[in-house]
């Protein structure tokens, strides 16, 4: 009894398991022992044997929650595995499969554009020729005068109050951003502090379509007052509005009641920037607004800049005159302003002092068909005027035959 007590308390091989076999276990064994059809041996093999028996059943039940446990979550993973592996080989094949037609549809893409850029290099590269030479035709009295390629032209002189040469100047057009000069003309009239910072707001820069600020931009009136004039800033132009003694739309009337009071009878504002087609006028009404507006230095000073710089907190904003007369130096410009929208076509407005101490001449070009057009049209009027000169004026000046730039 004893040894199989010991026997039975001894560890059994299961790792840590041990079995203990208790009276009631003992004496069940026992009478086992002494029945036949067990077929099992005597002196303690039953015991040992029962051991083996119940080892091998609890090994099955572990085999068996292994089995449970273990191996359907590998097989979950293998299957998620396989999932995954079969999308993935799915989208490869429908990628390679979409692929030659793709770089069919981008090589497509591409070969257009090619064509297109170098369709606009060729007309660009026509135009610039084209208008680098000035055309003449024959007036009604035989005399040879200006052919501009632009919808309407003036050579005024603001001394005199005449018209010197013209071609359809008094028809009324859309005049873009050189609706800026009255804009400036109507803001300056109060004499406004120009150090005064003025904080940006999100309906000045809402689809300004050009400019160089940002909502919350801190800048002060004389910056605006620059950015509107030489770099033809649209936000900075309602800002100015906005800010005024007047307010927004008090400015605007107050542009159209400046434009009457200047005789400027074909002209008409709808706002301070240009932006609307309904901001029309002439080429005579803008020859003599910029005329006026040149005896203003406050303005006038500033449009003949050719850099200035604006500073907003750490931002530093560099910007130049739209203006390539004032840029490239050669001719004397006294006041200018560059327009453009699609309505409007490429226009300039510009008082140009006749060299050797001639007088000034006003020279509007509206409509032109290009950017570098604007530019050579007005230098082909005020050289043909220069050439005619001893003869209109009494004195012998000298062309102005500089190349613009191609900016």
């Amino acid at each position: 009894m004893a040894s199989i007590l010991e026997q039975s308390s001894a560890t059994s091989g299961w790792g840590d398991a041990k079995v203990y076999i208790n009276a009631c276990n003992l004496k069940s064994l026992c009478y086992n022992a002494d029945t036949s059809p067990n077929k099992l041996s005597h002196k303690g093999l039953l015991v040992n044997q029962t051991f083996r028996l119940f080892r091998t059943v609890l090994l099955i039940c572990l085999l068996a929650v292994v089995a449970t446990v273990g191996f359907p979550a590998e097989s979950l993973a293998q299957t998620t595995r396989r999932t995954t592996s079969t999308k993935k080989t799915t989208t490869t094949k429908k990628r390679l499969a979409l692929k030659p037609a793709q770089q069919k549809a981008a090589a497509t893409v591409r070969s257009r554009r090619t064509v297109a850029a170098r369709a606009k290099a060729v007309q660009q590269a026509r135009q610039a020729r084209e208008v680098a030479e000035p055309r003449f035709k024959l007036d009604d009295s035989g005399a040879l005068v200006p052919d501009v390629r632009a919808e309407a032209a003036i050579i005024y002189n603001p001394e005199t109050g005449k018209v010197l040469w013209e071609t359809n100047s008094t028809n009324q057009r859309s005049i873009a951003s050189i609706t800026k000069v009255m804009t400036a003309v109507v803001f300056m009239e109060d004499s406004p502090d120009l150090s005064e910072e003025v904080i940006i707001q999100p309906t000045d820069v809402r689809a300004a379509s050009t400019t160089y600020l940002r909502s919350a931009y801190r800048v002060t009136k004389g910056d605006l007052l620059h950015l509107t004039l030489m770099a033809s800033d649209n936000a900075a132009a309602r800002a100015l509005a906005r800010v005024s003694s007047l307010g927004s739309e008090a400015f605007i009337a107050r542009m159209n009641s400046k434009a009457a009071e200047l005789g400027l009878e074909s002209t008409s504002y709808s706002d301070p920037s240009g932006l609307l087609a309904a901001n029309v006028s002439s080429a005579y009404d803008m020859a003599k607004l910029i005329s006026f507006v040149s005896g203003d230095e406050r303005i006038s000073s500033v449009m003949r800049k050719q850099t200035y710089t604006v500073t907003s907190g750490r931002r530093v904003i560099n910007i130049h005159s739209t203006n390539q007369l004032v840029m490239n130096g050669d001719v004397d410009v006294q006041a200018g302003k560059t327009g453009f929208i699609s309505k409007s076509g490429y226009c300039l407005a510009t008082l140009l002092r006749l060299p050797q101490g001639g007088p000034p001449v006003a020279v509007v070009v509206l409509g032109a068909k290009s950017n570098a057009g604007r530019f050579w049209e007005t230098r082909h009027l005020f050289n043909w005027f220069a050439s005619k000169a001893e003869d209109l004026l009494g004195t012998p000046l000298q062309a102005a035959t500089a190349i613009p730039s191609a900016n």
